[in-house]
């Protein structure tokens, strides 16, 4: 038998450790000098009762261990219980700090993409507006083509101009020609007449 059985079994006689150990070595002494007595019969019976007390007070201690044994156990069962619970909330707190940091760094997150939106739409509200600058182009486009139209307008009055001055150069080179040409006859009246032609033909241009 080991020491802590020893100590195990002893605690269990003595109960509280109120002299349950004790009472029982007295029985045990009492019982045997009851056994070998010589004394009287009176004496004898007034030993007798004297270890049934004593023996009463062995068996209260016993029930009280036993109780306290049970009560002990119910006790364990008990702190082993909240202990599990407190593994528990535990386990169940840790995952909600993981799941709260993990909700803080999505919370950061938001918050920067906020800050970068509100950052854009600010920079965005200071453009002009996109369907007026739509409009204004719109609106250049059709004049740039407008005069473009003009400008081929212009170019083919200026071509057909041109081709008047061209004609009408031609036709003054052949006057001069006959003027000069008259001039050499003498024939005066003919080249007058010629020349108010042409500035009749002038003036009608």
């Amino acid at each position: 038998m080991s020491d802590e059985e020893v100590i195990k079994r002893r605690l269990l006689i003595d109960g509280d450790g109120t002299g349950d150990d004790r009472r029982l070595n007295v029985l045990i002494k009492m019982f045997t000098k009851w056994c070998n007595s010589t004394e009287t019969p009176e004496n004898e019976l007034l030993t007798y009762n004297r270890m049934l007390a004593q023996l009463v007070q062995c068996e209260f201690a016993v029930v009280k261990s036993e109780y306290s044994a049970k009560m002990m156990k119910l006790e364990k069962k008990n702190y082993e219980k909240v202990s599990s619970k407190i593994d528990l909330a535990i386990i169940q707190t840790k995952k909600q700090i993981d799941e709260s940091k993990e909700k803080l760094v999505l919370a950061k997150k938001i918050r920067k993409n906020r800050m970068e939106y509100d950052v854009l739409a600010k920079i965005i509200s200071q453009q002009p507006d996109r369907r007026k600058t739509t409009e204004k182009l719109r609106l250049l486009k059709k004049d740039l083509s407008e005069l473009k139209s003009v400008r081929q307008q212009l170019e083919s009055k200026m071509e057909v101009r041109k081709n008047e001055f061209s004609v009408l150069m031609r036709s003054i080179k052949e006057l001069q020609n006959k003027l000069d040409d008259f001039a050499d006859d003498g024939d005066g009246d003919i080249v007058a007449r010629d020349v108010d032609m042409l500035e009749v033909v002038e003036v009608e241009k």
